[in-house]
């Protein structure tokens, strides 16, 4: 029959798809996040909001003994800044990595004093204006820059978060040749400025002591042998410590006679317990530094906290982020999930995985699978085959798939749980495939004369290479879509060790396939399908139809990432390939011989005139806005904002390509009951729109324990964050709205 024929197209558009995907993950890893603007070569690097060079001071050349010291000096824009080694209620301190000479080691870096600088009920420590960032080298006596060497070379790697308002996350490449006989002092100046602005260490042998004792909601600090020339002064309070005080608190402070005394409130969310405790107390721009003991130690988190840490973490994470080529957040610590927790996860993705097959992402792949059993559902070791195929194709691509994103991670890359539908190559390469799926089940061709007789051969007798095949189909349009169960075991991987980590993937593709599994060996199930016959021919024929929907679904998710330009393109590639597709492998003779090589050409041109029109990613749309009024735009730190204000804050995390998403926003998300609770409860509604690469929504949803969209997010003042479950609910939504 034609119906068996029809199964031979698997393995040739599957190397297509897989092709695509391989590039698009080649493409992850080389994308380096951020240098917004930067400028890749030499020395300085100019962005929009700063300037940053890499500057060296050798007064005596470079050799071993001899000082050396390299800096990054950064100047920003007016009104904008940089952070301090603790950043304080938001941010994150600028990084360097080193490419050093051989023989050479870089210290830490020698953190001038920073600045408090307000941020409305919030305060950060940093840097405006321009600052100088040193750190010092040490030339060992291992170090032969060879006779003829008259430079050393030193390369520079280094990521900054820059903020006014909104934060951008930038970096650079910095390349400086440093002489190795004579001196650099161009910057001396500079050097010398960010020494003196180093804090200078109080030590006990120096006369300088002091402690740190928890007074309930505060610590009270005592510090002697500062300088006597600063007694009396209203001194400046910076703890190295991250998540300790309140930076925005008032600080109580006095002088008893040469010790200085304060009186310092601590964080309702304080997350660390520095003991000692370093501090850094500052007057015009002059620092000391000292490691104070606490006496009595630290209270317990639990008993110092007010709120949840997830709700503090989830808030810190939108705050710190910025931009969407943002560098990627820092990778959770990776430690063994305790076996009930584990357990706990796999049945989660499992019963995901299980729930993945009524999502609508997944309706496309049930159209060829009720033709396959339509196919074997008389010959139960067939059917079986199939079944067992189909479970090996789908697990072991959520296998491949959860290594490549656990891969990523790794590296550096900000990326979650549908990650490759955020590229416009993958988008289109999916669309291409379901085009021709569509025209082959419709009848315009057979598969089989797109393969070589031998492939064709083994092909029929080996059917169940078909099964898997379509197994790894599915996980390619299923991947997208988040179940209900499933986010949490998601979200966990990626704190987990690979071996863990990815068996969460295996039971999430068992959940997947179980039900066809289970079909394939259960005789009742076989014995309901008519017998083969014409109505399998009708059958594949309708089953066009929801491929055909899913490529307009796919065309839409592009005009989304590339705008409507890029739709058209796709749209205009998609008749191409189908005349071509209809021209080589459907046509007969003369036909044949005239049209095809026209149809090829006209596919090659449109594919080279519309292939940079529909990758290239457009710019993400300032606001959001779908009822013209309610949403607004999620951006980083504007949940922290509104919170603080006292307002409760609902944020939808969301995706043109996540179908579950779509259906939710047209639907609960659209109910003018849930909307009009929305409006009495005077909650913000914000839309996290993830269908680009953002790596400020990725450390969010991380920060939540997810990985993937949809979710949603009840925020409320002084509570812990209410996350709903992916298939929306009218009722839920309204009964968490009742709850504030």
């Amino acid at each position: 029959m034609s119906f068996i024929r029809s199964q031979h197209w698997l393995p040739t558009l599957l190397f297509v798809a897989a092709g695509a995907l391989s590039a698009s993950a080649s493409a992850q890893i080389q994308l380096k996040a951020g240098g917004l603007g930067a400028s890749m070569a030499g020395s300085t690097v100019t962005t929009p909001h700063v300037q940053a060079e890499l500057v060296a001071q050798a007064p005596d050349g470079v050799g071993p003994g001899k000082p050396l010291w390299l800096g990054l000096s950064i100047t920003h824009q007016p009104q904008w800044h940089t952070y301090w080694k603790n950043p304080g209620d938001s941010g994150l301190p600028t990084q360097m990595q080193w490419k050093l000479p051989e023989g050479i080691d870089a210290g830490e870096i020698a953190w001038p004093v920073p600045r408090k600088i307000p941020l409305g009920t919030l305060a950060n420590f940093g840097y405006e204006g321009t600052v100088l960032l040193p750190v010092p080298m040490t030339v060992a006596s291992t170090f032969h820059p060879g006779p003829l060497a008259k430079d050393a070379t030193f390369e520079l790697q280094a990521s900054w978060l820059v903020c006014r308002k909104e934060c951008i996350p930038e970096e650079g490449t910095f390349t400086l040749q440093v002489p190795i006989q004579g001196t650099t002092a161009l910057h001396s100046a500079a050097f010398d400025a960010a020494a003196k602005a180093h804090p200078a260490e109080l030590s006990a042998d120096a006369g300088g002591k002091g402690s740190v004792k928890v007074d309930g909601d505060a610590i009270h600090v005592r510090v002697a042998g500062l300088p006597s020339a600063i007694m009396g002064r209203t001194l400046s309070f910076f703890p190295e410590t991250e998540a300790v005080i309140e930076t925005a608190g008032e600080i109580t402070q006095q002088w008893d006679g040469d010790v200085w005394t304060a009186r310092v409130p601590l964080s309702p969310h304080r997350s660390e317990s520095p003991e000692p405790m370093p501090v850094v107390l500052a007057s015009e721009g002059r620092g000391w530094r000292a490691e104070l003991p606490v006496e009595g130690g630290w209270p317990k988190i639990a008993d110092a906290a007010g709120v949840s840490p997830a709700l503090e973490a989830a808030l810190r994470a939108n705050a710190q982020l910025g931009g969407p080529d943002a560098a990627a957040p820092a990778p959770s610590a990776i430690s063994a999930a305790p076996p009930g927790v584990w357990l706990a996860a796999l049945l989660g993705a499992l019963i995901g995985g299980l729930i993945l097959n009524l999502m609508p992402c997944v309706f496309p792949v049930l159209a060829i699978k009720v033709v396959g059993f339509a196919q074997h559902a008389q010959d139960r070791r067939a059917h079986r085959a199939s079944g067992l195929a189909y479970a090996a194709g789908v697990i072991l691509s959520f296998l491949a798939l959860g290594a490549l994103m656990l891969g990523l991670r790794a590296a550096g890359e900000a990326v979650g749980w549908g990650f490759q539908l955020q590229s416009p190559g993958v988008v289109a390469a999916l669309a291409a495939l379901f085009t021709i799926i569509a025209l082959n089940l419709s009848g315009i061709f057979e598969f089989g004369s797109m393969l070589p007789s031998s492939v064709a051969g083994m092909q029929a007798k080996n059917p169940v290479a078909n099964s898997f095949l379509t197994g790894i189909l599915a996980v390619a349009v299923a991947s997208p879509c988040t179940a209900p169960f499933m986010g949490a075991s998601l979200g966990l991987t990626s704190s987990l060790p690979p071996l863990q980590a990815l068996s969460i993937f295996a039971a999430l593709g068992l959940g997947l396939a179980l039900p066809y599994l289970l079909a394939s060996w259960i005789p009742a199930i076989a014995r309901a399908i008519p017998r083969p016959g014409a109505w399998m021919d009708t059958l594949r024929r309708l089953m066009a139809f929801p491929m055909l929907a899913t490529v307009v679904w796919l065309v839409w998710v592009l005009g989304q990432q590339s705008g409507i330009n890029g739709a058209a393109a796709l749209l205009g590639l998609l008749v191409a390939l189908s005349m071509a597709v209809w021209a080589v492998f459907s046509l007969r003779g003369r036909s044949r011989m005239v049209l095809a090589p026209i149809s090829v050409i006209v596919l090659a041109v449109s594919a080279w005139t519309f292939a940079p029109r529909i990758t290239q990613m457009q710019a993400a749309p300032a606001a959001i806005a779908s009822d013209g009024s309610a949403w607004r735009a999620w951006e980083s730190g504007l949940p922290e904002q509104l919170l603080s204000q006292g307002q409760p804050v609902f944020v939808d995390f969301t995706a043109a390509w996540c179908v579950t998403c779509q259906y939710n926003k047209s639907t609960t998300l659209a109910d003018t009951a849930v909307m009009k609770d929305f409006k009495d409860k005077n909650v913000a509604l914000l839309r996290a729109d993830w269908t680009r690469r953002d790596p400020r929504i990725t450390s969010a949803l991380r920060a939540l324990g997810r990985s993937g969209v949809p979710v949603y997010v009840l925020y409320a003042p002084g509570r812990q964050p209410v996350v709903l479950t992916e298939l929306l609910g009218k009722s839920e939504v309204r009964s968490a709205l009742a709850a504030l």
